[in-house]
């Protein structure tokens, strides 16, 4: 019996990559096509939070010359009544508008993702997302006459049927409530685009296995369709909730001053009504830090929490 021995060929090394000439002075293009980004990045993110830090140890009314203060703005917020009702008002409608746009959304999207007709699906598409791209300015003021209660549309009509209209922006237990459906029906478009995407992407292999299996249809949804769109509703909490708590312009244009008896008044409009009414500068970049690291502390505890339920 013979035996052959053969030699262990290896793969040849590709040729090392000799730096050419003027490569280094070159780089100065990568650089250059960097800066405005940085430049727009250091003008309106960093400057400006770097700016907030150093306001919030001063007392400044953009008058007269400030005084520092150490850390007495944010030992004031303590003893703010205000600031306390201004941020549970404002995590009730981020709460609120979080569970409506992902429940909605996500329905919205199944619905519109079982018609048939192209055409129909395209036009209830275009109609659901067609408020997202009206400005806020245009939808509140919309909303504030078709909510009026002397002249407004569902007031007559719920007056034609016989039923007492509330008094919407006046009433403090319906104040909040209203400005959360007007939300929910300006943005609603945003998420269900999201979920739609999302939902488009599970693979059919997947819920045709699930039927041969004899799973009905809340079983597939629940154990199947859910469990393949997490990233896409994580995703779409996170910038609901971000969005959500940075509500200004509608509770501005509605309800002026944080509506009847500070029903509608948010952290972002008592930020404003701090630094630009009664300028107190200080203590209103103190709030803003404050919100910067409410929103920074709920964000990190949505990725740690997605560990759980969130399957990549």
């Amino acid at each position: 019996m013979t035996i052959s021995l053969t030699r262990r060929r290896t793969a040849p090394r590709p040729p090392a990559i000799q730096p050419t000439a003027g490569a280094g002075s070159r780089q100065w293009v990568g650089y250059a096509f960097l800066c405005p980004a940085l430049l727009l990045f250091v003008l309106f993110v960093a400057g400006p939070f770097v700016a907030a830090i150093v306001l919030s140890l001063y007392r400044w009314d953009m008058l007269t010359p400030a005084q520092f203060a150490g850390v007495g703005n944010f030992t004031a917020m303590f003893g703010d009544p205000l600031l306390y009702r201004s941020l549970a008002n404002t995590f009730v409608f981020a709460l609120a508008s979080l569970v409506t746009h992902l429940v909605g959304g996500l329905l919205l999207a199944l619905g519109v993702n079982r018609l048939k007709n192209k055409v129909l699906s395209y036009f209830v598409r275009t109609s659901l997302f067609f408020p997202f791209v009206i400005s806020w300015a245009a939808v509140a003021l919309l909303w504030k006459y078709v909510l009026d209660p002397s002249f407004g549309l569902v007031t007559y009509y719920l007056g034609r049927l016989g039923l007492d209209t509330p008094n919407w922006f006046n009433d403090p237990s319906w104040a909040l409530p209203s400005i959360i459906g007007i939300d929910f029906w300006h943005t609603i478009g945003f998420t269900f685009v999201i979920m739609l995407a999302g939902l488009q992407t599970v693979p059919n292999t997947l819920l045709e296995a699930a039927r041969l299996d004899g799973a009905n249809a809340w079983q597939t949804l629940w154990h199947v369709t859910i469990p393949m769109m997490s990233p896409t509703i994580f995703f779409a909490a996170v910038i609901t909730f971000l969005g959500a708590f940075q509500i200004f312009d509608p509770i501005q244009i509605i309800t002026p001053q944080g509506g009847p008896d500070n029903s509608t008044m948010s952290v972002v409009m008592y930020l404003y009504q701090k630094g630009f009414q009664s300028f107190q500068v200080g203590y209103a970049s103190a709030v803003s830090l404050l919100v910067f690291a409410v929103m920074m502390v709920v964000t990190l505890l949505q990725f740690w929490g997605s560990r759980r339920w969130v399957h990549q």
